[in-house]
C-alpha cells in the first residue's frame, strides 16, 4: 500500500543510497507499493543529440524508449511539458486541466498505450542550471494512478532525483558566476528591455557606470551580448522570471 509511513522510510533509504543499482531497487519497491509497473526519472533533453547532457533511469519497455528517443520527445513529450507548468506532482489524467494539448499529443499517448503504459503520475524536479527533470510512475491497462499514490510519490520524488544527480556525476561544481548587487540590478533592467542610458536614469547613475557594470557581468559569465547574459543568469537562477516581469 502507498502509505506515507512507507514513503518516508523509502526516502530515508534514498538518502543513504550508494549506487545506481541500489536506487533502482528502491524504485522497484516504490512500484510495488504503488501497484504500478513502470518508473522513469529523467532530464528533459534530446538524448540522441546530447546523451551526456542529462540523466535517465527507467524500466520502460525498450521498444518504447527507443521510439521515444527517435521522435526527439525528451523536450516535447506532453507529460514533460505539463511538468514544466507545475511545482507539485500531478496525475496524468488531470493534465488537460492545466496544460494545453498540442497537435500530436494524442498520437504520443496512444503509442505509449500500445506498450501498456496507460495512466501515471509525475513529480517535477527543476534545479536552476539544470535541464528540467521529473520522476514518473506509470500503470498498465486496468489500473490507475490515485491521489494516495501521488502523495507517496511526492514524498520520495525529489530525494530520488537528487540521489540520481549525485550518483551520475552531473552535479555542476559550485563555480557559478557571482554578480554584485549593482550588476544584478542593472541586469534586471536589461532583461526588462531597457537601454544603458535609461537604466542610468532609473538608478541615478552615469551611463558609463551602468555600461561598466554590465561589461563586468558579461565578463564573469563569458557572455558576448546582453541577451546571452540575461539568458544565462535566468538559467542558473541569479535572476528569475518573476523579477523580470515585476519591473
Amino acid at each position: 500500500m502507498p502509505t506515507l509511513d512507507a514513503a518516508q522510510r523509502l526516502a530515508a533509504e534514498v538518502l543513504k543510497v550508494a549506487s545506481e543499482d541500489a536506487l533502482i531497487d528502491i524504485l522497484d519497491e516504490a512500484c510495488s507499493r504503488l501497484g504500478c509497473s513502470w518508473f522513469a526519472l529523467s532530464h528533459h533533453v534530446d538524448f540522441l543529440a546530447a546523451p551526456d547532457k542529462g540523466l535517465r533511469i527507467h524500466n520502460y519497455p525498450q521498444d518504447w524508449a527507443r521510439w521515444f528517443d527517435e521522435q526527439r520527445l525528451g523536450i516535447r513529450d506532453p507529460v514533460h511539458r505539463a511538468s514544466r507548468r507545475r511545482a507539485a506532482g500531478f496525475l496524468w489524467h488531470d493534465m488537460q486541466t492545466f496544460s494545453r494539448p498540442r497537435r500530436g499529443d494524442e498520437a504520443i499517448l496512444a503509442r505509449a498505450r500500445r506498450h501498456d503504459i496507460h495512466d501515471g503520475l509525475t513529480i517535477p524536479t527543476h534545479v536552476p542550471g539544470d535541464a528540467h527533470g521529473s520522476v514518473s510512475f506509470a500503470w498498465q491497462k486496468g489500473t490507475y494512478a490515485t491521489p494516495e499514490a501521488l502523495m507517496f510519490a511526492q514524498t520520495i520524488g525529489a530525494f530520488v532525483f537528487e540521489a540520481a544527480r549525485q550518483l551520475s556525476g552531473l552535479v555542476p561544481a559550485n563555480d557559478q558566476p557571482r554578480l554584485t548587487d549593482r550588476q544584478i540590478e542593472c541586469l534586471l533592467w536589461v532583461a526588462r528591455g531597457k537601454s544603458d542610458s535609461v537604466i542610468a536614469q532609473i538608478m541615478d547613475l552615469r551611463t558609463d557606470t551602468v555600461s561598466e557594470h554590465l561589461r563586468n557581468a558579461r565578463a564573469r559569465y563569458s557572455a558576448r551580448s546582453r541577451v546571452s547574459l540575461a539568458i544565462r543568469a535566468l538559467f542558473d537562477g541569479t535572476i528569475c522570471f518573476s523579477d523580470v516581469a515585476g519591473g
